[in-house]
């Protein structure tokens, strides 16, 4: 007797090694490494993402192409200038910053952190883009369903 496999649904609870990418190259890759667990619907995957799982069976190893906007739109209200007075009061005053690098700032509660990556240097204050790194683009998104229960 063959049983069919399990097929992700709202609920479902995953172990998978997953893949996203951008223009940039990878954000999160997994692949070599220890599967990722989590269940769908609870917001631990963008929507977009969540929903590309919806109806795969388990032990399929598929890439999709996700459009632009998965990950939302970017903002530009999401870029802002941060003077070099607040960024030594936020963290390391002896820091020093280039384009691209990722800094990782204290929520308001100081409890957990959100990252920002430098745009733009000036003189007396550095531009950081807190946009999702894949907000606007297109995403690849390969995954490898171990389990599904």
């Amino acid at each position: 007797m063959t049983t069919t496999p399990a097929r992700v649904q709202p609920g479902s609870f995953l172990t998978l090694h997953y893949r996203l990418s951008g223009p940039a190259g990878d954000l999160v890759n997994t692949f070599g490494g220890k599967p990722a667990t989590l269940t769908v619907g609870t917001g631990e995957l963008a929507p977009a993402v969540e929903q590309a799982l919806i109806g795969l069976e388990e032990g399929v190893h598929t890439t999709l192409q996700l459009p632009a906007g998965a990950y939302g739109e970017r903002n530009p209200a999401m870029q802002q200038w941060l003077s070099r007075k607040e960024l030594h009061e936020l963290g390391d005053p002896e820091e020093h910053y280039a384009v691209g690098d990722v800094v990782h700032f204290p929520t308001p509660d100081r409890k957990g952190q959100f990252g920002g990556v430098v745009r733009q240097l000036g003189e007396d204050a550095v531009l950081f883009d807190f946009n999702h790194p894949l907000a606007g683009h297109p995403v690849t998104f390969e995954v490898q369903l171990i389990g599904v229960l």
